[in-house]
C-alpha cells in the first residue's frame, strides 16, 4: 500500500494515501475496493435482511435492492450496515439503542436500507452487538449506538446514554482502521497505535486491570468509554486489527500477532483459558513461510488466513463452526482446514464461519439453525460446504459478513469483471 503526501517527507507503514499538505486521506487494505450488490440470507425478523416487514428469513441469498453500488458490507448483531461507493452508509434492523444512527419512528421504517446523515465521505464501516463504527477518508471515526455489559446499557460516549445519531470520537491520532467486536470498539491509527473503548468484563480492550474491568472501577465509564492507548512493551507498530465478540487480534509490521480478551475456549490461540487483560504475544501464530493476513472472531472460535490462501481455525468446536469435521474437542492454536480452495478472506458469525476464495466463491460451515450457512436447510455443517443459489449463479463473491442470525454477502455479476 503507497504512502505518498504532497510536500512531505514519505511516511512509513501502508496506511494513506494523499491530496494535499493539509489533508491526507487514509486508506488500508480493509477498506473495500471493488462495488457491488448485496445478497441477504438467513433470520431477520427484526429487519436485520432489509427486505420490508413481509419477508422476516431468507434461505437462499435474495438480492437487497439499493440506491447506489456497495464497497462494503458489516452484520452487525441484528443490523446490518452498507458502504456505498460513493460514501454513503445505509443501515437497517434493530434500532432499540440507536445502532442504525437515523431516526426510526415511522412504523416499520427500519426494515429498510436508508442512509445515515455524515459530514463527510466514509471508507470503512464496523458493526457490533448494538453499535456502529464509521471511518471518514481523513482518518476521522463517527459512532452510533450502544455498548453493553453483563448488567445491561453502558453508552457509547456518555454513560448510560444510547447515542441515536453519528457522533464524532476525540481523538488525537489519524485512525486507518476501525474494528468492531459484540461491545468494543478498536482503532487502529496511521503512527502505528491501538486505541480501544467499550466493555472491558472480558479484557476485550488491553489497557483495563482485571479489578476495574467492571464499569471502570473507581473512574468508573470514563475509563471504558473514551478511546485510549494500548500499551505493549518495547517498540511496536500495528498495521492491522480484528475482533471476536469478546476479544482482540493485532497484527505488527513485522508480522507478530498479539491477543487480548476472552480465551475460555482457546479462542486466542493461547495454553490458558483465562481472559488476557493486557496483549499477549501469540507465539501459536508463528509462522516463518508465510504472514498472516486476515482474522475474525465468532462468539468463542477463530477463523483466519495466510499470505498463501489457507483457511485456519481454532477454538470452540460444538456445531462444526471449525469447519475441521466432527470433532468436538476444542483446538487451541491455529489448524488447517482441509477442503477450501485457495482463500482470499475470512469472516465469522457467532457460531458460523465463512471463507471466500480467490476465485470468488463462498464457503460456509458451522449451526445451521438460523438458515446463515445458505444450504436452505437447518442442519449444522462440521466441514465447509459451498454455497449455492440463483443469485450466486453468475457471481464473483467480494465480501461476506455475518450477525447473530443473518448474513450478508457483496457480490459481482461476473459480466462486470
Amino acid at each position: 500500500m503507497s504512502t505518498k503526501t504532497a510536500g512531505s517527507k514519505r511516511k512509513s507503514g501502508d496506511d494513506l494515501e494523499s491530496t494535499d499538505s493539509k489533508k491526507v486521506k487514509v486508506y488500508h487494505r480493509s477498506h473495500g475496493k471493488e462495488a457491488g450488490h448485496v445478497l441477504v440470507l438467513g433470520q431477520g425478523d427484526v429487519g436485520q435482511l432489509g427486505l420490508g416487514e413481509e419477508i422476516s428469513q431468507r434461505k437462499k441469498p435474495a438480492l437487497l435492492t439499493l440506491p447506489e453500488k456497495i464497497v462494503q458490507v458489516t452484520a452487525g448483531g441484528m443490523h446490518t450496515v452498507c458502504l456505498s461507493e460513493t460514501g454513503v452508509v445505509y443501515t437497517f434492523g434493530c434500532n432499540d439503542e440507536g445502532a442504525l444512527g437515523r431516526d426510526t419512528k415511522e412504523e416499520g421504517s427500519e426494515m429498510s436500507p436508508d442512509k445515515v446523515v455524515l459530514p463527510e465521505k466514509i471508507v470503512q464501516v464496523s458493526a457490533g452487538d448494538s453499535h456502529t463504527a464509521a471511518l471518514t477518508e481523513e482518518g476521522i471515526v463517527y459512532v452510533w449506538g450502544s455498548f453493553r455489559d453483563n448488567n445491561g446499557v453502558i453508552g457509547l460516549v456518555d454513560p448510560f446514554q444510547p447515542t441515536q445519531v453519528p457522533q464524532k470520537l476525540s481523538l488525537m491520532e489519524t485512525v486507518v482502521k476501525v474494528a468492531s467486536g459484540n461491545d468494543h470498539l478498536v482503532m487502529v491509527t496511521m503512527g502505528g497505535n491501538l486505541y480501544t473503548s467499550g466493555t472491558a468484563e472480558q479484557g476485550q480492550l488491553g489497557r483495563v486491570p482485571e479489578q476495574f474491568s467492571n464499569r471502570g472501577g473507581r473512574k468508573g465509564l470514563h475509563r471504558l468509554l473514551i478511546p485510549q492507548l494500548v500499551k505493549v512493551k518495547g517498540k511496536v507498530h500495528f498495521i492491522d486489527a480484528f475482533c471476536g465478540a469478546y476479544f482482540t487480534f493485532a497484527v505488527t509490521k513485522e508480522g507478530h500477532v498479539y491477543g487480548f480478551g476472552l480465551s475460555n475456549y482457546h479462542q486466542l490461540g493461547t495454553k490458558s483459558t483465562k481472559m488476557c487483560f493486557v496483549p499477549v504475544k501469540l507465539t501459536s501464530f508463528k509462522n516463518s513461510t508465510t504472514s498472516w493476513v486476515d482474522f475474525s472472531g465468532g462468539q468463542h472460535h477463530t477463523v483466519c488466513l495466510d499470505s498463501a490462501g489457507q483457511v485456519y481455525s481454532l477454538g470452540r468446536a460444538e456445531y462444526g463452526r471449525l469447519g475441521l469435521g466432527e470433532i468436538t474437542q476444542e483446538i487451541s492454536e491455529p489448524t488447517a482446514i482441509s477442503g477450501l480452495e485457495s482463500a482470499s478472506r475470512v469472516t465469522c458469525g457467532a457460531s458460523v464461519s465463512y471463507a471466500v476464495t480467490k476465485e470468488g466463491s463462498v464457503y460456509a460451515w458451522g449451526m445451521g439453525t438460523n438458515l446463515q450457512l445458505g444450504t436452505g436447510q437447518e442442519d449444522d455443517e462440521w466441514s465447509p460446504v459451498k454455497m449455492t443459489g440463483k443469485q450466486l449463479e453468475n457471481a464473483t463473491v467480494l465480501m461476506v459478513s455475518s450477525g447473530g442470525q443473518h448474513t450478508v454477502l457483496l457480490v459481482k455479476d461476473n459480466q462486470e469483471s
